[in-house]
């Protein structure tokens, strides 16, 4: 019998969606202070600040959603943190593709450059983000811990 009607499913897309505020706080966060601390117009220069940003997010992600949206699942073997590496370094492609396309994109626009890159980087965000919830759902956490006697 349930005690509420909130299935697993469901609360496994609401423990992500917090930890994810969490990890766009942290995304966001240090591109700014990158930004802010080192500033460029270069794009590849963004690209890798967004590189930078995004590592440190999806670390903190894989450590919180191990531990929260995963638990059962999470049993940190090295095929597991492998595909972890390899979900979150196709995520990073998604987000520096979208960054870098929004970029090209805001080039035509006549908005300050520091709205430009936040919604650039929001984009970007907002799209690594629903990727890598399936790819961590179905590729990395797909399977129960295996139960040590």
């Amino acid at each position: 019998m349930k005690q509420s009607g909130i299935g697993k499913g469901s609360k496994q897309v609401m423990s992500f969606s917090a930890i994810g505020v969490m990890n766009a706080l942290v995304d966001i966060g240090a591109l700014n202070l990158l930004m802010l601390f080192f500033p460029t117009d270069d794009r590849i220069q963004l690209i890798v600040y967004n590189t930078i940003a995004y590592t440190l997010a999806i670390t903190n992600s894989y450590f919180w959603n191990a531990k929260l949206t995963f638990p059962s699942k999470a049993i940190h073997d090295r095929k597991q943190v492998l595909l972890f590496l390899v979900q979150a370094i196709i995520a990073l492609g998604i987000s520096n593709l979208v960054f870098y396309g929004a970029l090209l994109i805001f080039e035509w626009l006549t908005f300050p450059r520091y709205i430009e890159r936040n919604i650039s980087k929001g984009l970007a965000m907002l799209l690594s983000s629903a990727s890598s919830f399936f790819m961590m759902k179905h590729l990395v956490f797909p399977r129960t811990k295996q139960k040590h006697d």
